[in-house]
């Protein structure tokens, strides 16, 4: 009997092109287990949420990240920490999505990590966005928790990250969030 597939998709909470958030997402896809099957979806399309503009009608590429997220068996965040806290292309891009009337968060199994140069590896941000997940009726995996500090040590020139602790826990994360979906089907 083979182990059943889950899809999880996966936002990078940066745009830029060498963001070491979008190399520790291509870990998480490589370091994945085999059953878990993970898709980048990518936010620097997403407009600025304006509820005079978005309150009837939603832009296309809205609808489509909202119709993949409720799909999905769970989401991985792999995101910065600007000035302390949740990048603003990526609360954007979640405040728009909770205003949509299919609810795409509420009741999900979420996973959230994270790389940034400073010595705390993302910390504020992943709390703040715990914080977010509440409010949207998002369940957040708690453990372990994957802060990639010193980023720019931990992945070589191709992009490949080197970490070992790191390469550790990716995997242990993705299956918790696994764990954390199943729980939530279940209830």
């Amino acid at each position: 009997m083979s182990e059943q597939q889950f899809r999880i998709i996966a936002i990078s909470g940066s745009l830029r092109k060498g963001s070491y958030n979008t190399m520790a997402l291509k870990a998480a896809q490589q370091l994945a287990p085999a059953n878990i099957i993970i898709e980048q979806e990518n936010i620097s399309g997403i407009p600025f949420y304006n509820a005079d503009l978005h309150t009837l009608a939603f832009p296309d590429n809205v609808e489509r990240l909202a119709a993949r997220i409720k799909a999905a068996d769970g989401v991985l965040f792999v995101s910065p920490e600007y000035n302390y806290s949740i990048p603003g292309a990526l609360k954007n891009a979640i405040d728009i999505l909770s205003r949509h009337p299919d609810k795409p968060f509420d009741n999900k199994a979420v996973a959230i990590m994270g790389a940034s140069i400073s010595a705390l590896g993302t910390a504020r941000m992943q709390y703040h966005l715990r914080q977010v997940m509440v409010y949207l009726n998002a369940y957040a995996v708690n453990r372990p928790e994957v802060m990639i500090a010193a980023a720019q040590h931990k992945f070589d020139g191709d992009g490949n990250l080197l970490d070992e602790t790191a390469k550790k826990l990716i995997p242990q994360l993705l299956t918790a969030l696994v764990e954390l979906s199943r729980k939530l089907r279940s209830v």
